[in-house]
């Protein structure tokens, strides 16, 4: 399960304080994919980073079991003065891989990305395509209960994002997704259940074709 309790989350900007959430409170019944739409600003991107660890709120928190990835090909936080390999050992150390463990994630992301000698290449010679490769691979060659999917597979060339979405399916039943899109089909495709967010409230549904439709009206 995910719980949200009494969570406020805010930003200051130019005008002031902006909040985003306020003593926003939610939860999700556990082995659910699940959809998180919304119409554009209206919190779903820090959600998104409120759930997977990446920002944290101002108060409230976040009650879980479950390790949540962060956003699958997100990759602003690789250092561009080293290579891809070496980015890869860094987060592998920070997870807590050494020995074989290690090893066999550096393997699967040089495999899976694709990226040749590029690998051993400093990550700031790659193009935006190679860095994508890159991010999918690292985000992908570790185990999580729910991988965090923003609208990511729409990066790279066919080839890419046919390969990333059977990876996708291949892991279903293993684990779980949260899926930040504006596709309603990928939604019908991939989802159990709908969270929509609007005017800073989040609105559970266990139907997905209600959720969809009280979205489409919005």
């Amino acid at each position: 399960m995910i719980e949200l309790q009494n969570l406020t989350k805010s930003y200051v900007t130019t005008r002031g304080r902006k909040y985003i959430f306020r003593e926003l409170s939610f939860s999700v019944p556990p082995d659910k994919n699940i959809a998180l739409i919304g119409r554009n600003g209206a919190g779903k991107s820090t959600l998104m980073r409120l759930l997977c660890g990446t920002d944290i709120p101002d108060s409230g928190k976040i009650v879980t079991d479950k390790r949540i990835s962060w956003p699958v090909g997100l990759g602003g936080g690789y250092q561009g003065s080293l290579t891809g390999r070496q980015n890869a050992k860094f987060v592998c150390r920070t997870l807590g891989a050494e020995g074989d463990a290690l090893n066999s994630v550096l393997k699967y992301v040089e495999d899976f990305a694709e990226l040749g000698e590029y690998f051993d290449q400093p990550v700031n010679t790659y193009s935006s395509g190679m860095r994508a490769r890159l991010a999918f691979g690292m985000s992908l060659a570790f185990d999580f209960d729910y991988y965090m999917v923003d609208e990511a597979m729409s990066v790279g060339d066919a080839h890419f994002r046919e390969k990333a979405e059977a990876e996708f399916k291949r892991r279903v039943g293993k684990a779980n997704l949260i899926l930040v899109t504006h596709g309603m089909a990928q939604v019908r495709k991939m989802c159990d259940i709908v969270l929509l967010l609007n005017n800073g409230e989040v609105k559970v549904f266990d139907d997905v074709e209600e959720g969809i439709a009280v979205y489409l009206k919005l």
